[in-house]
């Protein structure tokens, strides 16, 4: 089975080259609010991520970040994400940031779609989840077509652009296959 992959896009690893998106992508205003970024970050500071995100497993930092890739331009469109990663409880966050070009043209479901696949049938995740701005109908819109659930919601948790708290939506997806493999399990331990 080939993962990270379709006939459209590709999620690869950082590389050197990336760092004049990854720059422009990170120090966005407009964005800083679903990535709860406060500070601009330097290109130093971003080379030095883009080096170290080679030299070490996801098992050891807890996250892994990935380019978006057109496949027959090799066009960057943007960055998926997992995080969080939590290896006792089996489980890390999903986050995506598309290119405002390349927006509403199926690149983050097919991102996604990607990255839950490897999630689930790869690292053997047994949920992935995203806490999504209760005002970003766009992201909850995605999360939805992909099949996550909300199951609930965080009060005034984030500051918005205009200083106002707003509400954090939280959509969660179990891993259908440890889901089967566990009632499975239990109903021949029932017998």
């Amino acid at each position: 089975m080939e993962f990270l992959k379709n006939d459209k896009i590709l999620l690869r690893a950082l590389e050197p080259e990336d760092l004049e998106a990854i720059y422009n992508w990170e120090n966005d205003p407009t964005l800083w609010s679903v990535s709860s970024t406060l500070t601009p970050y330097s290109r130093y500071q971003l080379k030095k991520y883009i080096a170290d995100s080679t030299c070490h497993d996801f098992y050891e930092t807890k996250q892994l970040r990935l380019i978006i890739e057109k496949r027959r331009s090799h066009q960057r469109t943007g960055l998926a994400d997992l995080f969080d990663f939590d290896p006792f409880n089996s489980r890390a966050a999903l986050g995506i940031l598309v290119d405002a070009s390349s927006r509403k043209k199926g690149v983050a479901l097919s991102a996604m779609n990607l990255l839950i696949e490897y999630a689930f049938k790869f690292l053997k995740l047994h949920q992935v989840y995203a806490h999504i701005s209760a005002d970003n109908k766009a992201s909850i819109a995605l999360f939805k077509s992909l099949g996550f659930k909300q199951s609930g919601i965080l009060s005034e948790w984030v500051t918005s652009s205009n200083s106002r708290y707003e509400d954090v939506l939280i959509f969660q997806m179990i891993n259908p296959e440890k889901t089967e493999r566990l009632s499975l399990s239990k109903d021949l331990s029932d017998r």
